[in-house]
């Protein structure tokens, strides 16, 4: 696939504008992380940040850019637990599952959520693509177990009731947007 063909695939977006905006700041991640010595796996941290995912063409883009092989990028991304090649909700909702988390019932939370939002193992992210629900075998926060993480904001001693409260919260604020 050429360069051009690559980025045409980019650019493709219900909104062509954001699809432009995008195209536009993947550069500037590329430009800006190869100034500065980073090296792939920054890379596609900051692009993963940006789409919430790793597009397919963009992993494409990104190893004509650097003159990588496509297989020297695709194994990169799929290798790190860290790097999603599937759409995320704009929310992160991540519920730790640690052994202190877990003997304090975090999958009681886990579970919680699945259930108000129709999540199950294969379909954790919601149609509208607002919350994301996954797991994660530890957080390091024990002494404040169950730990729930949303988008970074980290929330101690979390019960069923909170923890959908939380996403509630969220989902409501979408509406009024």
């Amino acid at each position: 696939m050429s360069t051009e063909q690559v980025e045409q695939q980019i650019q493709v977006s219900p909104d062509r504008k954001n699809g432009q905006r995008r195209f536009f700041r993947l550069n500037e991640i590329i430009t800006e992380q190869t100034a500065a010595n980073r090296s792939l796996i920054a890379i596609l941290q900051a692009v993963q940040e940006e789409y919430r995912y790793l597009p397919e063409e963009v992993l494409t883009y990104i190893a004509t850019a650097l003159d990588l092989s496509p297989a020297t990028v695709f194994g990169v991304a799929t290798f790190f637990a860290q790097f999603s090649l599937e759409p995320k909700g704009r929310y992160l909702v991540t519920v730790c599952d640690g052994t202190a988390c877990h003997v304090k019932r975090s999958m009681a939370v886990y579970d919680a959520i699945c259930r108000k939002y129709d999540l199950r193992e294969g379909k954790l992210t919601t149609p509208d693509m607002l919350f994301t629900l996954e797991t994660v075998a530890c957080v390091g926060c024990c002494a404040l177990a169950p730990v729930m993480i949303v988008n970074g904001e980290v929330h101690a001693r979390i019960t069923r009731e909170a923890a959908v409260t939380i996403v509630d919260t969220l989902a409501n604020r979408k509406e009024e947007e």
